[in-house]
């Protein structure tokens, strides 16, 4: 039979926030998302929870869509957990995808973390737990910085090649980073919500040269959700394509992303140019550039003077890029942020976006990624990279 899985409801929680447990807030997307659809908690038959740290920050290793969800009032559902470090959310969605094409009925795709426990040694080791050990220990081998971050120091290396090999500069980084806070001041529910100006970019303090404060994104709290369902529903935007791919080391973290990309497009019948506003995973200013390039919306060296003159702003003549303001202004809250990317593009396509409505919007994409596989005796991978495509109902 032929089904298209269409979001029927939507929803994230307001990422500025550290005061709110991991259950008030799981409860309160899942809420919000159903009410969003017009359904009860009782309809949903499954929820696929994506978490990333909550083992290591929250003290439940396992079972923790049930835990956080206890009283969610969703009855007879099943829930599957999914851990796979930032990309938690579009393994979610994925697998919340199939089984919905599969005729399971309502799904419900859940991503939730809490970040912010008062102890940063834990928090940045509960993300490094996204890379493989081996890996993890040569990184702090060679990577260690004043920052404590082993994976800022890596971005620092991308930002870097940029520089070197693509004719990219600094000031181009800093446009990313302006125009993401200027994008996140539009947002009710981004994690920063004041513009920055070049000047106070490039002046912040450094983290790894050449990344400074304003150009990483931070420890977020935070959760989002997507119901799905093939019954139909007139403006439900419709995943027209849902692609996954898992490194091992042999590629280079952007080639498996310019891989998956050209999958994407594939699966989906649809080239990059078609595209009017796309999610991407800028853990770091710089690698926004960078992922624009791999994914194919510019050619090598195109992101960074396209990002400065305004193209990819809301607004731009190219393709809109992170409208919600990204991780860097929205928030990373890890296994949330790939279901937070479909629910800001969903927002669009159903022009619901109030000032920082893309117009016009019909075809979006998502594309987030999760974890490092490989360094230095091998390309350093990406352990997951998932790419949705959403088309307006």
């Amino acid at each position: 039979m032929d089904r298209t899985v269409r979001i029927v409801g939507a929803a994230t929680t307001p990422m500025n926030r550290r005061d709110r447990a991991i259950e008030e807030i799981a409860h309160r997307v899942v809420a919000d998302a159903l009410e969003d659809a017009g359904m009860e908690a009782g309809q949903v038959d499954l929820v696929v929870f994506g978490n990333a740290t909550a083992g290591r920050l929250d003290d439940q290793g396992c079972i923790r869509g049930q835990s956080f969800l206890r009283s969610a009032g969703l009855r007879h559902a099943g829930i599957v957990n999914v851990d796979n470090s930032c990309a938690g959310g579009s393994s979610a969605l994925h697998l919340a995808t199939c089984a919905s094409l599969g005729g399971t009925g309502t799904v419900l795709a859940v991503g939730v973390e809490k970040m912010w426990t008062g102890d940063r040694a834990a928090t940045l080791a509960g993300v490094e737990d996204g890379v493989v050990r081996i890996d993890r220990l040569r990184m702090h081998q060679q990577l260690e910085n004043p920052s404590g971050s082993v994976l800022m120091a890596l971005n620092a290396g991308w930002a870097r090649t940029l520089l070197a090999e693509r004719g990219t500069t600094v000031e181009q980084f800093a446009a990313a980073a302006v125009k993401a806070r200027r994008h996140g001041a539009l947002n009710p529910h981004a994690q920063f919500q004041s513009e920055v100006t070049m000047e106070e970019v490039l002046g912040a303090p450094a983290i790894v040269a050449p990344l400074t404060r304003l150009m990483c994104s931070s420890f977020t709290d935070g959760g989002a959700a997507v119901v799905l369902s093939t019954a139909p529903s007139a403006g439900a935007p419709a995943i027209r394509s849902s692609t996954i791919r898992s490194g091992n080391g042999d590629l280079d973290y952007h080639d498996r992303l310019a891989e998956t990309a050209a999958a994407a497009w594939d699966e989906a019948g649809i080239d990059p140019a078609d595209v009017d506003v796309v999610e991407l995973h800028d853990a770091t200013s710089p690698e926004e550039l960078f992922a624009l390039e791999a994914l194919g919306f510019f050619k090598p060296g195109d992101a960074g003077p396209a990002t400065l003159s305004g193209s990819t702003s809301l607004g731009g003549r190219d393709v809109t890029v992170n409208p919600s303001g990204g991780l860097v202004a929205r928030g990373h809250p890890l296994g949330a942020t790939g279901i937070a990317q479909v629910v800001e593009l969903a927002t669009h396509l159903r022009d619901r976006a109030g000032r920082r409505q893309v117009d016009g919007a019909r075809l979006a994409v998502a594309a987030n990624t999760g974890g490092m596989i490989g360094y230095d005796e091998t390309p350093t991978d990406a352990a997951f990279i998932g790419i949705h495509v959403l088309e307006a109902g």
